[in-house]
């Protein structure tokens, strides 16, 4: 089991929250949805969490979307535009639901979808500060052996 940081976890999904079928959004959009924002939207912080990773459809939807591999809905853009940010500013937009939720969803990917956690890693942290800032290490399944 890796072991993370409340904060940590968060960066990486921080509006998991916002996992919720609707329109889809324009791809260009994205990327102008949470720069200029002081606080991430809390509107989607009593989303039932557990029905979404329960749902292998609605799980790799937002998966497909974060890896620029499918269409996004308005949700999904906008978790996808909030994770750049929320490595930059260690979080500092999150509600504290946002962190909760962000937590459990992380420490499920971890337990159930490595192979997702993988690849947004190597996709979000290419040059790995967020592992290193936040302890991150591949050799943590090694240690507890």
């Amino acid at each position: 089991m890796h072991r993370h940081s409340a904060a940590a976890v968060a960066a990486i999904f921080v509006v998991t929250a916002c996992m919720v079928t609707v329109t889809s959004a324009a791809p260009g959009k994205c990327a102008s949805i949470v720069a200029n924002e002081k606080k991430y939207t809390t509107r989607y912080d009593n989303i039932d969490i557990e029905s979404i990773l329960k749902s292998e459809r609605l799980l790799r939807s937002y998966f497909d979307c974060l890896m620029d591999r499918g269409a996004c809905t308005q949700e999904g853009c906008l978790l996808r535009a909030a994770i750049p940010d929320a490595l930059q500013t260690d979080c500092s937009k999150c509600s504290d639901v946002q962190k909760k939720q962000a937590g459990h969803v992380m420490a499920w990917i971890l337990e159930n979808k490595r192979n997702y956690w993988d690849e947004l890693i190597a996709k979000y942290d290419p040059e790995g500060n967020f592992r290193k800032r936040y302890g991150y290490d591949e050799d943590d399944d090694e240690e507890e052996k």
